[in-house]
């Protein structure tokens, strides 16, 4: 029997400039792991130095040797600074609701390592360390979703993270759940024992909303050009003017993501036997058709400026107070979630267009009225349903988009005796964004079983584009054409679940 090949994983130096998202989903897959620059331990050796000097001279600095937020008029004992540090945790732990998964707390403590190498954080090199050897092993803290307002860093799910270093609270190995003592064990790691300023340094930051920020932009990204293609496919079942979509007529509006759409659409429909032209069928297609460059071109001029904040943020130092290469140790608000809560926030909205046309394209293909095909695409309507009911869950999906879509950046309540008195609420917005890309990504797969239907009932299947003919073979896959009603529902999740993780159409 022959010896099984070890696969050799990608390493990723986290050196606090060049981690972007798509090293991050790298990194929370499991196919690369982490290390951390000499350079880098460097600087993390330097800024601790230069907060024990600060201590050793008896300065007061504010989550060191004094109370937190509103109690941090309180000055704290030397003898007791660490104990400062580990009740810190253990109060802040009060994460609530459904775990975060898996892939999100990994690039949680992935980030939280990334800012903490720029050598600003004071922590031990030690203590990083174990971050960085957790990430590496697989030991994955329990990090409850909900319980973070966005400000003041994402103190409590930074918190289910950083108790676990020090051997408390809860983790996943292997797939079992385990205490963090006996998860760390397993792997072979040691707990840390915190001392002055790191578990300030491991709580204080935006890493959780740019966590769920983060690996939701690369989901928008894939449920965007599936939605691009699932445009291609109802313009062939339904022959769509492509008139609409030349680059002469979009260069007199020159958003250049509208002709970036247009160009895309344009190519994978090259060869198409279905697709028309002005006059040819009609004069005009309905705006969810011929609108497309301008509505998807919408969302994606929004995935740019989501992805140039999270650019600045995914490298970025957000922790409180900042320890300055001078030596002094300042206060400021760069643990406030705001850049990151207005961009989710925008996202939530761009990623709920996408499925909002598309459930209009969705009715005209099932209407009919609107299409001249079979009722609901039924093969025997009225004895049949077809699709009729897979329209109303399009329906359903997006209603509930738009009620996730009101901004949570807009809300504040005031925390700590009124010390904290504006809040980002960006978690909950990364949180929603992130379920609202995942509706859609169930409406824009409801609309590729619904052309898929109407192509298999034309019998255009050969007419097709040649892109996308083979791309109606991977939704054929999942969704054979209905010869007959039946069931389609764990269908619709498993399309849907492929159009989030595939990124075959970039």
């Amino acid at each position: 029997m022959g010896q099984s090949k070890l696969v050799e994983l990608e390493v990723i130096e986290l050196d606090g400039m060049t981690l972007d998202r798509y090293k991050i989903d790298s990194i929370v897959k499991g196919d690369a792991s982490v290390s951390i620059p000499e350079e880098n331990r460097n600087r993390v050796r330097a800024s601790r130095r230069r907060i024990e000097k600060q201590i050793n001279d008896g300065k007061v600095i504010y989550g060191v040797n004094t109370g937190f937020g509103k109690l941090s008029d309180i000055e704290i004992e030397k003898e007791d600074i660490a104990k400062l540090q580990l009740n810190l945790l253990r109060a802040d732990a009060v994460g609530v609701g459904e775990p975060l998964p898996t892939p999100v707390v990994r690039a949680m403590m992935t980030l939280r390592a990334n800012s903490l190498v720029k050598g600003f954080s004071g922590i031990r090199e030690e203590t990083l360390d174990l971050l960085v050897d957790m990430i590496n092993a697989g030991v994955h803290p329990i990090v409850p979703c909900k319980g973070s307002v966005g400000a003041s860093g994402d103190l409590a799910p930074l918190s289910h993270i950083a108790i676990v270093l020090i051997g408390e609270g809860k983790a996943e190995y292997k797939g079992e759940l385990l205490t963090g003592a006996e998860a760390l064990k397993r792997a072979g790691l040691t707990a840390v024992s915190l001392e002055a300023k790191e578990g300030l340094a491991l709580i204080n930051g935006t890493q959780a909303m740019t966590a769920v920020g983060t690996i939701s932009l690369n989901e928008a990204e894939r449920v965007g050009l599936a939605a691009d293609m699932a445009a291609c496919l109802t313009m062939e079942a339904l022959r769509g003017i492509i008139s609409a979509f030349e680059s002469e007529l979009l260069a007199v509006r020159p958003h250049p993501e509208l002709e970036l759409v247009a160009s895309r659409m344009r190519k994978w429909l090259e060869g198409s036997k279905r697709i028309t032209h002005q006059g040819e069928v009609r004069v005009q297609d309905a705006y969810s058709i011929r609108c497309i460059p301008q509505v998807h071109g919408a969302s994606w001029q929004t995935i740019q400026y989501v992805e140039d904040r999270l650019k600045v943020e995914i490298n970025a130092v957000t922790d409180n107070p900042i320890i300055l290469e001078s030596g002094e140790i300042i206060s400021g608000g760069h643990f406030h979630g705001q850049p990151i809560a207005l961009a989710m926030d925008f996202l939530k909205v761009a990623s709920a267009e996408w499925a909002n046309i598309s459930e209009r394209r969705i009715e005209r293909l099932v209407n009919p009225q609107l299409s001249g095909l079979s009722p609901f695409l039924a093969v025997d309507p009225g004895l049949e349903c077809g699709l009729m009911v897979a329209q109303y869950a399009a329906a359903s999906l997006v209603s509930e988009n738009k009620v996730l879509a009101h901004p949570a950046s807009v809300d504040s309540i005031p925390t700590s005796a009124n010390q904290e008195d504006h809040v980002s609420m960006g978690t909950i917005a990364s949180r929603q964004a992130r379920e609202i890309i995942h509706n859609s990504a169930r409406v824009i797969a409801v609309e590729m079983i619904c052309a898929s239907q109407a192509i298999y009932l034309e019998g255009a299947e050969r007419d097709l584009a040649p892109k996308t003919r083979e791309y109606l073979e991977e939704i054929r896959e999942i969704c054979p054409p209905l010869e007959s009603d039946r069931a389609i529902s764990e269908q619709i999740e498993k399309l849907a679940q492929f159009i989030l993780r595939e990124n075959i159409l970039r």
